[in-house]
């Protein structure tokens, strides 16, 4: 199953940086940018400026920021900015008020934590913390070619497609994440959306572009971005990919980002594969992967 959406990559030993890069004791610049990430994902409240980082790395604000950009393909505010929603979401799931989870997680004040968090979460935070309070989302299970197929929605747009074999394992999945939010099964209502990612599933080319609504790390989102630049047919390994993302050598960061794809088809992680040709791996079943890409093949010649 794949990661859920808005949980993003963990901070700390988890996060892209470091499991996804190869450091050497010669690549100076992502050495650097390794140091920034730890002490960022080690500060306390208020996370260190550009300008501290700089020189706890030894080097300068300007050429740090370059680093970010070349090696993870983030700038040094949105990576500090990915954790800083990272910690209030562990925040309010533990439990915590939101004016605790607030200033735990880093922000000065409430309108900044409104303003940043409400795009990464899909609705605010104390709704969030309170399992999904307030929130709509509408769903529906079809049997497709692949098995069963989950498609959900908020108002935003598609926040959830599943793959499985059973249908009843997937009516649960938005479920489990925001319990308390109201999800209503219309069946109707999702009937064009869902022929729309049938299209796809069998092949064809997209007959409408189809809104989205996930939350990730600033690095999942140029990732899952980048997915739907590759062709209906074609595919990358998970090296181009990452350098594509402008992270060389992250190709392991990459395969976690497209593991945690909320939107399985509409963002096409099938489409990543091995570099010596093999397929890789995929959160809903290597059979599924090879179908697809297979489908698409047969469909583009």
């Amino acid at each position: 199953m794949p990661e859920r959406a808005g949980t993003g990559v963990r901070v700390g030993g988890d996060s892209g940086i470091t499991d996804g890069m190869t450091i050497t004791e010669a690549d100076h610049r992502t050495s650097r940018v390794r140091e920034a990430c730890a002490l960022l994902a080690d500060s306390v409240g208020a996370a260190p400026s550009l300008a501290e980082l700089a020189r706890a790395t030894g080097t300068t604000p300007d050429a740090l920021r370059r680093d970010f950009r070349r090696v993870l393909g983030v700038s040094p505010k949105q990576y500090a900015d990915g954790l800083r929603v990272e910690r209030l979401r562990a925040e309010l799931r533990d439990g915590r008020d939101v004016t605790g989870a607030m200033y735990t997680a880093g922000y000065g004040s409430s309108s900044r934590l409104y303003e940043q968090s409400d795009a990464r979460l899909g609705m605010t935070p104390a709704s969030y913390g309170a399992g999904g309070a307030g929130a709509t989302i509408t769903y529906t299970v079809v049997r497709g070619p692949l098995g069963a197929l989950l498609v959900a929605r908020t108002e935003r747009g598609i926040c959830r497609v599943a793959l499985g074999d059973e249908p009843a394992a997937l009516d649960a999945l938005v479920r489990d994440e925001f319990p308390a939010a109201a999800v209503t099964r219309d069946d109707g209502a999702l009937a064009a959306v869902v022929a729309e990612v049938l299209r796809r599933i069998a092949g064809e080319e997209p007959a409408v572009e189809l809104p989205v609504d996930v939350r990730g790390t600033a690095f999942q989102l140029r990732v899952w971005r980048e997915l739907q630049r590759i062709p209906r047919g074609e595919t990358l390994t998970y090296g181009a990919l990452a350098a594509a993302v402008g992270a060389p050598g992250g190709a392991r960061a990459v395969g976690q980002a497209c593991g945690s794809n909320p939107v399985a088809v509409v963002v096409p992680c099938h489409r990543v594969v091995q570099a010596n040709g093999g397929l890789g791996g995929y959160a809903w079943g290597v059979e599924r992967k090879r179908e697809l890409l297979d489908r698409e093949r047969d469909a583009a010649d």
